[in-house]
């Protein structure tokens, strides 16, 4: 075995590196896997362009990694050489913080986070938190499972945790990395889906992911749509951009819910009136654990969700970022060590 492995690394902001690192071996609770695919995310943005606090240089980005255990460190009995695991945006948690202690790991105070915090899957080699890999389903590609330990869970979780019945109205705003996910988990868990996007020639592509009815935001009002079906009992924001989530309120009906799930850089804006007069709420969902990864995987595998995908080799790993960031995909970049 090769004492080096190949990393691509951010060095400063904006500028990745090729490096060969040196092969180290996992510690306590931790194991080292040998990475097949990772996914490039728009959250590597915080990596890339410095916008973490607290980050530090060099830092290898990537969250979505998927490969094979080939050592395991002290302390570690869940899993063996050879098993093929995932790991996501959820690296592991302090157990400490009140968050922690109160059962809420996903919004612990001092989080591990791949790509962030500590060095992620833009490599051949990575060291992960054993607590934080998820088993792959055999089913599934690396490529088709990496995505789906982010964009995934972060939509299934969202989905299934926030107090749905099956025939729902439930609206998916955006039909994009995120978007193209959850319309596919929404339809087939029964709920009434409606996907928003901007455009006609999007008609058909909502129709094959499952969605019942499409809203052309382009050539109608999303909210009068939306309360002509009757109201959604909840919408799923995942394009980012605060106004156009703000500007859906209306098209909730009684108690309906603002799920956001896309992080976007101006605010939302609501009326009040729209809030207390109906009882609506706003409220986020963060990713998940590695158990809450896994019943993603599981259920993914069952309903034949898939995540629409583009490849690249590792060594153009900043070819992929660059095009991820264009928002040139359909859907999702994924690097491939292999190739």
């Amino acid at each position: 075995m090769s004492a080096t492995y190949k990393a691509v690394e951010v060095t400063s902001p904006g500028q990745f590196t090729a490096v060969e690192r040196p092969l180290i071996d996992p510690g306590p609770g931790q194991v080292r896997i040998r990475v097949e695919a990772c996914g490039v995310c728009h959250s590597d943005a915080a990596t890339v362009l410095g916008q973490f606090p607290g980050l530090t240089y060099p830092r290898v980005p990537g969250h979505e990694i998927v490969g094979r255990i080939d050592a395991i460190g002290p302390n570690v009995t869940r899993f063996q050489i050879g098993q093929r695991v995932g790991v996501g945006f959820f690296g592991g948690e302090d157990g400490t913080c009140e968050p922690c202690r109160r059962g809420d790991p996903t919004q612990c105070l001092h989080p591990i986070i791949p790509g962030i915090t500590t060095d992620g899957g833009y490599a051949e080699v990575v060291i992960a938190e054993a607590r934080a890999a998820a088993i792959i389903p055999e089913e599934l590609t690396p490529a088709e499972a990496a995505p789906l330990l982010c964009a995934g869970v972060t939509t299934f979780n969202a989905l299934r945790n926030a107090g749905l019945r099956s025939g729902d109205l439930v609206a998916i705003q955006g039909i994009g990395g995120l978007g193209h996910l959850g319309v596919q988990f929404a339809s087939r868990m029964g709920f009434h889906t409606v996907a928003i996007g901007r455009g006609a020639d999007k008609a058909n592509l909502a129709a094959e992911l499952g969605a019942h009815e499409y809203i052309d935001g382009a050539a109608e009002d999303p909210v009068a749509a939306l309360q002509r079906l009757g109201g959604a009992r909840a919408i799923l924001c995942t394009a980012p951009s605060g106004k156009a989530m703000g500007e859906l309120m209306g098209g909730l009906g009684v108690r309906g819910k603002l799920i956001i799930v896309g992080v976007a850089d101006d605010p939302i804006e609501v009326s009040t009136l729209s809030v207390v007069f109906g009882a609506r709420s706003i409220t986020g969902s963060l990713v998940g654990t590695s158990i809450d990864e896994e019943d993603t995987l599981a259920f993914s595998v069952l309903q034949d969700v898939r995540p629409m995908i583009e490849t690249m080799p590792l060594a153009r790993a900043a070819e992929a970022y660059a095009r991820m960031m264009s928002g040139a995909p359909r859907f999702r970049m994924v690097l491939l060590t292999g190739q």
